[in-house]
């Protein structure tokens, strides 16, 4: 007996395996703390690390938004580790980033050297700017204003 398998089967199949799950969701490959900043060192990328409590009015609205923009999704996942800390869990982590309000998001060079934050809630099209700056390394050349008018 036969069986006839077609090209397009395959590719769905491959396609499935291959592809994580997160990607077909659309959704940012959060990390937890320490494994995002090994992995951040063996990949040699940036961290976007996001703090962030339950109770935050300004980050469920960040969640619900930036972080579900697909083109910010897409950016952060393909050059960033993104790490996720609930600020009232993990206080000690909070506290040595000196976090005081949520949401704030800290960018950190894939060496653990702090970068900048970024305190409260921002928009997409923001945030994409604030990923692309980051990730260019243009921080060194020129202020983030001067950057925008780039875009």
């Amino acid at each position: 007996m036969k069986i006839k398998i077609s090209t397009r089967l395959i590719a769905i199949m491959l396609f499935a395996v291959l592809v994580p799950a997160t990607a077909l969701a659309g959704e940012i490959r959060w990390q937890p703390f320490d494994k995002g900043m090994t992995m951040a060192k063996e990949q040699d990328k940036k961290v976007l690390l996001y703090f962030h409590t339950e109770w935050c009015g300004y980050c469920k609205k960040l969640e619900k938004t930036t972080l579900k923009n697909p083109s910010v999704i897409e950016y952060i996942n393909k050059n960033f580790i993104a790490i996720t800390v609930d600020g009232d869990r993990e206080k000690k982590i909070s506290a040595s980033y000196g976090v005081r309000a949520f949401p704030t998001i800290w960018f950190l060079k894939s060496d653990h050297t702090k970068l900048s934050s970024l305190p409260g809630y921002v928009d997409g099209k923001t945030m994409g700017g604030i990923l692309k700056f980051i990730k260019t390394d243009s921080y060194n050349t020129m202020s983030y204003n001067d950057f925008k008018k780039t875009l």
